[in-house]
């Protein structure tokens, strides 16, 4: 039998399992899931590579201080306060050297950082985004472009439409990789995860950052599940992604995304509780209100958490409602060598565990919910 928890207030995320890609700041976004009543996978899809070993930041850093800087455009506040700090440990004036250049700031964490290691920022958008700061410096308020030095400080996401419109407007563009992202230590959680999403195994993923959405993709080529993958995002796994650039390596893989207005983490985690239990419709069936979730279901304002074989018989009932449902149908959708009995069976447990008159038997032809 199902385990019922007897609650008229169930948890919007009660029922549903929501994985999370994200390395930096995951345990928070693992909390603000977990307290809506998500089942949390973690699945690191990318690590950060320590600035005190980062040969390619101080190769960077040292080409900043060959000639003076004209422009700066810091992006994030933890990478910019980090790039500052991490030449400090190196020895290198990066400070002075940037005091005689416009600093812009993306944001006002960035802005906040940019104060805090001496430097005066001298703009920055009100929309937070990379596409306004390149509007900015392309409409000539900051003088013209041709031939100037421009340092533009990255953070794990690369920048594209950035650095390459500040180039062919003549730009010597220096791009600063703050906070490498590359493929975690430990890589089983993730290709366990792309198994899954080809399988359904879970409702939904989420994606702070581009280099994240990129390495899913990339295991999932490499384990060669990247079709299944691609057909689990396109029928039953919802892609949560923070912002627009962290979606930029689902959306041209043909993934659709779910964005928050905002590319804030409290807003992702909001909106993949308006989203997940929206995309499941609520039945009314036998006089009872049923709403089907990923591994159990809401009756009557009851969850009721299902094995996975009566979930699947369920789930084949549910997306046909008031039809009937052929044994040999439903069997399919059962996972493993199942003969004709485990239909029998499974529709035996999920009649007692939900406990009231849902499945109805159609003699000789199978079942159907009692619509």
């Amino acid at each position: 039998m199902g385990a019922v928890t007897e609650s008229v207030d169930v948890p919007p995320l009660a029922g549903y399992t929501v994985a999370v890609t994200a390395a930096r700041r995951a345990e928070e976004l693992t909390a603000l899931l977990d307290r809506r009543g998500a089942r949390v996978v973690s699945a690191p899809a990318i690590r950060i590579v320590p600035l005190a070993d980062d040969a390619q930041l101080v190769a960077a850093t040292k080409e900043v201080l060959r000639a003076p800087v004209d422009l700066v455009v810091a992006t994030t506040g933890v990478g910019f306060r980090g790039w500052l700090e991490a030449a400090e440990a190196w020895d290198l004036p990066l400070v002075d050297h940037l005091a005689g250049a416009r600093v812009l700031a993306r944001g006002p964490k960035a802005r906040g950082a940019i104060r805090g290691g001496g430097l005066v920022d001298a703009w920055s958008p009100a929309s937070e985004s990379s596409a306004e700061v390149l509007e900015h410096l392309l409409s000539g308020a900051e003088g013209p472009l041709e031939g100037r030095r421009i340092a533009v400080q990255l953070h794990g996401d690369p920048l594209p439409d950035l650095v390459t419109g500040l180039r062919t407007a003549g730009a010597d563009v220096l791009e600063v990789p703050v906070y490498r992202w590359v493929l975690p230590e430990d890589t089983a959680p993730l290709r366990r995860l792309v198994h899954v999403v080809a399988s359904r195994g879970v409702d939904a993923v989420t994606f702070t950052s581009a280099p994240a959405a990129a390495s899913t993709l990339q295991v999932a080529e490499e384990e060669g599940v990247l079709g299944g993958v691609l057909a689990g995002f396109g029928d039953g796994v919802l892609a949560f992604a923070v912002g627009v650039v962290t979606a930029g390596p689902l959306e041209a893989a043909g993934i659709r995304t779910v964005q928050p207005e905002r590319a804030r983490l409290g807003a992702l985690a909001r909106e993949v509780v308006a989203r997940l239990p929206e995309r499941d419709g609520v039945l009314s069936v036998g006089g009872h209100v049923l709403q089907v979730r990923g591994h159990a279901v809401v009756l009557d304002g009851r969850l009721v958490e299902l094995a996975p074989a009566p979930m699947a018989v369920l789930r084949g009932l549910a997306r046909r409602p008031g039809a009937v449902v052929s044994r040999p149908d439903l069997l399919a959708a059962l996972s493993g060598g199942a003969d004709a009995h485990a239909v029998e069976m499974a529709v035996t447990r999920l009649r007692a565990a939900l406990g009231a008159p849902v499945v109805e038997t159609v003699v000789k032809r199978g079942y159907r919910l009692a619509v």
